[in-house]
């Protein structure tokens, strides 16, 4: 086909890396290919910063934020201070969690204007290699419609929430996830189905405003992904703050009517019970963006929806990547921002770059007590390993000073060892404040440091990050701020 753009737009349509998406893989690619010297466009169809900016990851802390605030104020008491009555108007809580966002936003615009990265809206193609059409209406100076070339294109076009056969999110009475985080009102009564971690994220968060919550899970434990004893350990805690935990069941029905809506679900048992609640939340997950992009056609595999890459992110297609969430799971934001480095550094020859680790991806949950992880289940150790190839230690907050002293008691440290050449295989936190201490374990692995060189290490008092090191210590029969077992 004969090429009628003019010389000028011929070069202004040429680039070395386009990325399609400016999710928190995306953006960071098209910096990551600037900051060595390449000329990059992003391709972005909504706001900068994806999902996890604009409607997760970040407005959803900044609700916890102030669902901490009501816990911090509802405790009061028992520190000395004499609370009157108090109101709440959750839509400030929403603007304020709005202007966080914006904030974000606004930065990460910042961010590539000041990498010379050029954003184009619009949303993307991908007819053959080397090519993105781009509709961009009319805001574009180009013109409607541009195709741009590179000889390297990077998918970062994320995921959205999956919905369930026969259950329609309707933006009012059932909820998705961005529904949840701009309520017009505090809803009296809210249903979660899925008790993964956006699940339990928001189990917590309307419990500590008020709400009465009911939490569905299909499997036999909640935040299902985690170790069984974190699983088990919050489940009890969400129990003790009201929150009606239902595992093993099956959702049969759910009906929406002008001022309720009614779930049927069934028990493991076959016998059915019916929730009435003004909110029903599907939390079950999210699926892949990656309809509408050309991708069979142009010869990627996909599976369930999801682009199948290598160790380096190349789909199988010559100059084609997928990061993020597109390309599976763990569907987390800083995995597709690792993914974005470490794919593009790859396409410049980079020295040094090692493939992702998935085991050790870390995975944080702000609910109320926080759960952070990374590495294996104890469960996954003894399958890989062998059940005899495995040391455990475990560490109670009770026996944790500054835990004690913030009034949170309630949570442990548990970590997983090879019981021969030391290696940490997984480590699991529960508890005020642990996701942001996860990471120390993920930065003893991969330092390859075994559990004698972490007791090694010297934690400072009072924190709770103290219990990190008397797990480690428990794992090799050392333990020094709890009793030993009884032989």
């Amino acid at each position: 086909m004969m090429d009628r753009r003019t010389p000028r737009q011929q070069q202004a349509d040429q680039f070395d890396i386009i990325v399609v998406g400016a999710g928190p893989g995306g953006y960071v690619a098209a910096i990551r290919a600037a900051q060595h010297g390449l000329k990059v466009a992003v391709v972005e169809r909504g706001d900068l910063g994806g999902v996890c900016s604009n409607w997760g990851c970040i407005p959803t802390k900044a609700m916890l934020h102030g669902a901490d605030v009501a816990h911090e104020i509802a405790t009061a008491g028992a520190l000395g201070f004499s609370v009157g009555p108090v109101s709440f108007d959750i839509s400030t809580l929403v603007d304020y969690s709005r202007q966080v966002v914006g904030q974000l936003t606004g930065g990460i615009r910042g961010l590539l204007d000041a990498n010379g990265v050029e954003i184009v809206v619009g949303e993307a193609t991908v007819p053959d290699k080397g090519r993105v059409a781009v509709t961009t209406g009319n805001g574009d100076p180009q013109g409607p419609s541009r195709v741009l070339h590179a000889d390297h294109i990077i998918l970062a076009t994320g995921a959205r929430p999956r919905s369930i056969p026969g259950v329609e999110p309707d933006g009012d009475r059932v909820w998705t996830s961005t529904d949840a985080l701009r309520p017009e009102a505090l809803p009296a009564s809210l249903l979660i189905i899925g008790s993964g971690a956006i699940g339990a994220e928001f189990a917590s968060l309307y419990r500590d405003l008020g709400t009465e919550v009911t939490l569905l899970e299909a499997l036999p434990g909640i935040l299902p992904a985690e170790d069984a004893d974190v699983s088990d350990f919050v489940a009890k805690q969400f129990r003790a703050r009201g929150i009606d935990v239902q595992t093993s069941v099956s959702v049969k029905s759910v009906g929406a009517s002008a001022d309720a809506v009614t779930t049927v679900y069934a028990a493991s048992d076959g016998t059915e019970h019916t929730a009435v609640t003004e909110r029903v939340l599907v939390a079950t997950g999210v699926t892949p963006n990656s309809a509408g992009l050309g991708l069979e056609d142009l010869g990627a595999r996909l599976d369930r929806g999801f682009v199948v890459t290598d160790q380096w992110c190349r789909t199988g297609v010559a100059g084609l990547y997928a990061i993020g969430d597109l390309a599976g799971g763990p569907c987390l934001a800083h995995k597709a921002s690792h993914e974005a480095v470490l794919c593009v550094d790859h396409i410049v020859g980079e020295s040094g770059v090692t493939p992702l680790d998935r085991d050790f991806v870390p995975g944080c949950t702000y609910s109320r007590p926080q759960v952070a992880s990374v590495g294996l289940t104890e469960k996954q150790a003894r399958e890989r390993v062998g059940a005899g190839g495995v040391r455990v230690g475990k560490f109670s907050l009770a026996g944790n000073g500054k835990a004690l002293a913030l009034g949170e008691p309630a949570g442990f440290v548990k970590t997983v060892f090879d019981a021969t050449s030391g290696e940490l295989l997984g480590a699991h936190l529960v508890g005020p404040d642990v996701t942001e201490m996860v990471q120390g374990f993920g930065i003893a692995h991969s330092l390859h440091a075994t559990a004698e060189d972490l007791a090694e290490v010297i934690f400072p008092h009072p924190t709770v990050s103290e219990a990190m090191h008397e797990s480690v210590l428990d794992a090799l029969g050392r333990v020094i701020h709890w009793p030993p077992a009884r032989k």
